[in-house]
């Protein structure tokens, strides 16, 4: 393991904490689904009975944020207030009924008779997960990694601390509850911790990094454990000539406005010349009455003479507020072009009613998630029925777009034999190998 020596004095006390969670991590991993359910539900019963703290915590530091001047997509993460916080520890109960991800056989295979293989799936050991703002990413986390049956190390930024805090302090009491190991999950505070946790290599097993994009990139380029996370969140939403103005309206207003600090809120609005003179008009009214500053280029600001004209920088802009270019484009394909240039993989939309435009569209774009004739917001693990998500992954190996328990899990291969030695099969006598499957 390499330590920088920026974090040398944070590592020796963190070393003590990751030694601590992995042996928790061992133990959750050898309980039945059972019982992982149980320590779930006790989780969320133990952070509905602590609800007030929690909220009077979490208001706490959004008065220490609004002191110092928190960006405004930060605040907004940040805020959990009991109807947000109601919504989270839903998710929690949802996680528990969720199928157990760990012991599934994945293969099974007789080699030779007597010679069986299979491949089952096993935790991946210790997360770490380093976040800005948003502490309802504890909760989501924590039941995934108690369900997935890893153990979790948890970084809120500075300005959640108090939220974190009280958040962990009730997740460690239900676990103490259920009869679970609380080192399982555990809670840093300090800027020097974080950097001391990208250099565990060999005690943390996969990196989690949730925040913006300057702040992923930090992560993803100090440290040598694997990294799983998005840098950016540039989607798109392309009106085609095709499309059904009503739905296009209805998308783009929620696409931009139902949540602008987050990741699947669209940066960019795409919009077929043909169409251009009859949908930008509305579409731009529609965004204007819900408060969004509209840039154009060229071709929609003589459309929409109000908007503001955009720079080359827009196109790459991840705004996280009630900010939208809009791009006249001449075709299907120069939306694509466009996407694959300033787009980061993340989630594209296309509106129309051709299905063959649809299909060319969403077989073309390279994206964790392409939609058609719906809004981007969808790309959530629970929207998608994952019960909470870890975070989106926009990397082209799996796993990809919101992540949920089957990101979690890794696998080995189990094989079992009666004195069977390789030389059987090999050499100019060698004994063919069966190779049949077996039920799973």
């Amino acid at each position: 393991m390499t330590v920088s020596p920026v974090a040398q004095s944070a590592v020796q006390p963190l070393l003590s904490i990751a030694q601590a969670t992995r042996q928790a991590a061992q133990t959750l991993a050898s309980l039945s689904t059972a019982e992982k359910n149980r320590a779930i539900e006790a989780v969320a019963a133990a952070l509905e009975a602590n609800a007030n703290e929690i909220v009077a915590a979490n208001q706490a530091d959004c008065e220490a944020a609004v002191a110092d001047q928190l960006a405004k997509p930060l605040y907004g993460r940040l805020k959990l207030d009991e109807v947000k916080l109601a919504g989270a520890i839903a998710g929690v109960h949802d996680v528990a009924r969720l199928p157990d991800p760990v012991g599934p056989v994945q293969i099974h295979r007789e080699l030779d008779e007597g010679l069986v293989l299979k491949r089952v799936a096993v935790p991946l050991g210790v997360l770490g997960v380093i976040f800005e703002s948003r502490p309802d990413a504890v909760m989501q986390i924590s039941a995934l990694a108690i369900k997935s049956g890893n153990g979790v190390i948890l970084k809120g930024g500075k300005e959640a601390v108090c939220s974190c805090t009280a958040l962990v302090k009730a997740i460690k009491q239900g676990l103490q509850e259920a009869g679970v190991d609380p080192e399982a999950v555990q809670l840093l505070t300090t800027r020097e911790e974080t950097r001391a946790l990208l250099d565990l290599e060999g005690y943390v097993d996969l990196i989690i990094p949730r925040g913006s994009n300057a702040f992923v990139r930090f992560v993803q380029d100090n440290t040598r454990i694997p990294v799983l996370g998005h840098a950016d969140g540039i989607c798109h939403l392309y009106v085609d000539r095709e499309a059904d103005l009503d739905q296009a309206v209805a998308i783009a207003v929620d696409a931009k406005t139902a949540y602008p600090s987050a990741c699947n809120a669209i940066e960019t609005l795409l919009i077929h010349q043909d169409i251009a003179a009859v949908a930008l008009p509305p579409l731009a009214t529609a965004l204007r009455e819900a408060q969004v500053e509209i840039r154009g280029d060229a071709q929609a600001c003589q459309i929409v003479p109000y908007l503001v004209p955009t720079t080359a920088d827009d196109w790459a802009t991840e705004y996280s507020d009630l900010i939208l270019s809009v791009k006249v484009v001449a075709s299907t394909t120069e939306a694509i072009a466009h996407i694959a240039t300033y787009g980061s993989r993340h989630t594209e939309a296309i509106v129309t009613r051709n299905p063959v435009t649809a299909a060319y569209f969403m077989n073309r774009v390279d994206a964790a998630g392409v939609y058609h004739n719906c809004s981007t917001r969808f790309a959530d693990g629970f929207r998608y029925g994952f019960g909470a998500e870890v975070g989106i992954s926009t990397q082209k190996m799996p796993p990809r777009g919101p992540v949920g328990l089957e990101g979690l899990v890794t696998y080995k291969y189990h094989l079992v034999g009666d004195g069977h030695v390789s030389a059987t099969y090999s050499g100019s006598e060698a004994k063919p190998f069966t190779h049949k499957d077996l039920p799973l």
